[in-house]
């Protein structure tokens, strides 16, 4: 599936006025539920890690993808010649595959303000998972976190109500030049071709305003799990896995009994997954959203790895605390501030999960 959209046949006065009225129903709705929002942890590099709440119950974590242009924008990228692809060039095997195989939707428009040009260049969609390439050119320099966190999202103009988790990060090619990956989970059931809004607001009030026709890829399978564990308070259920030609994902849940994010443990799990053959898959990790029910923190996540191929008959996964090492981190807050986070790793203390089988139907 490849789209591409000529920027002068795109109805952006009429897109634009239909996403900015449900950002005003939807941010009405968002004041309503700003109790039960996760401040984020950072893992380990300060000032590297940032957790944005940009729609409800919404966690977008940053994470430092590289990455570079699309070919499809050389012509008007011409001044900058040692840009290539994002996701071609993306240490992501699966983003790769998704370029190489055509299964990404180019779009390629470019929207210009207070001399910032942002490019959104590819979308892929699989599963509830998008993911979202741009090229940033500024006549200035930019800070570091100027776009914050990465841009809101909408379906067919309405935000995720059920939330999202995700990441956002930049690959800085010079003051003035980035390239951007964004990847989010969409926690509740989308259709398998919708009307995206993408929503992004520089560090001094700007706000870019994009929308785009996204269609599922196909070819995905699920695996049912409902593998669940209780080790040292940390309640674990993995409940699905998916495989597609972009990858593998580990959907899981996880809670225990606290009240401070930052001391909690259960938004930490990650996965080691070896196939039968001893073979590691490379793990990218993924975005953590999690709120807080009576006494309890509760999170959700999906977890992606690498994609295998046909030859690989089963999965041994075994699930383990990644835990912030030092540092401390920056948070930004509901009010768009950056705040600087105090590291309390050091008070969390390790488990060890047991290791499960899955075996993948051929």
């Amino acid at each position: 599936m490849r789209k591409s959209h000529d920027p002068s046949d795109f109805p952006k006065d009429d897109v634009r006025s239909a996403i900015q009225t449900g950002i005003a129903q939807a941010e009405a709705q968002v004041v309503k539920k700003k109790d039960v929002s996760h401040k984020g942890k950072s893992k380990s590099r300060k000032r590297r890690v940032l957790y944005g709440l940009g729609s409800v119950a919404a966690i977008f974590v940053i994470l430092l993808v590289s990455s570079s242009y699309s070919p499809a924008l050389a012509n008007s990228l011409s001044r900058i010649p040692f840009i290539g692809s994002v996701f071609g060039d993306s240490d992501l095997i699966g983003l790769r595959q998704a370029h190489e195989k055509g299964l990404t939707s180019e779009v390629g428009e470019t929207q210009t303000i207070n001399g910032i040009s942002v490019t959104v260049d590819e979308i892929l969609y699989d599963n509830n998972n998008i993911t979202i390439s741009y090229i940033i050119e500024s006549e200035k320099d930019l800070g570091e976190f100027y776009f914050g966190a990465g841009a809101d999202i909408t379906i067919n103009g309405e935000l995720p109500m059920g939330g999202s988790s995700g990441y956002y990060g930049e690959d800085i090619q010079s003051s003035t030049t980035r390239t951007a990956i964004q990847g989010m989970d969409v926690s509740e059931e989308m259709p398998d071709e919708f009307e995206l809004g993408l929503i992004l607001h520089g560090e001094k009030g700007e706000t870019w305003y994009f929308s785009t026709p996204i269609k599922q890829i196909t070819d995905i399978k699920k695996i049912p799990v409902q593998h669940t564990q209780h080790v040292d308070g940390i309640d674990l259920t993995v409940t699905e896995l998916s495989l597609s030609e972009t990858g593998i994902g580990i959907s899981f849940e996880s809670s225990e009994t606290a009240k401070d994010f930052e001391l909690s443990r259960a938004g930490d799990i990650e996965f080691v997954v070896v196939d039968q053959n001893g073979n590691e898959i490379t793990n990218h990790s993924g975005g953590v959203s999690g709120e807080r029910m009576k006494d309890r923190l509760v999170f959700t996540s999906r977890k992606r790895h690498d994609p295998v191929d046909s030859s690989v008959t089963e999965l041994t996964i075994t699930p383990y605390l990644a835990l912030p090492t030092d540092g401390g981190g920056v948070e930004l807050g509901e009010d768009g501030k950056v705040r600087e986070l105090e590291f309390k790793g050091d008070l969390l203390k390790p488990v060890e999960f047991e290791s499960f089988k899955v075996e993948i139907p051929q």
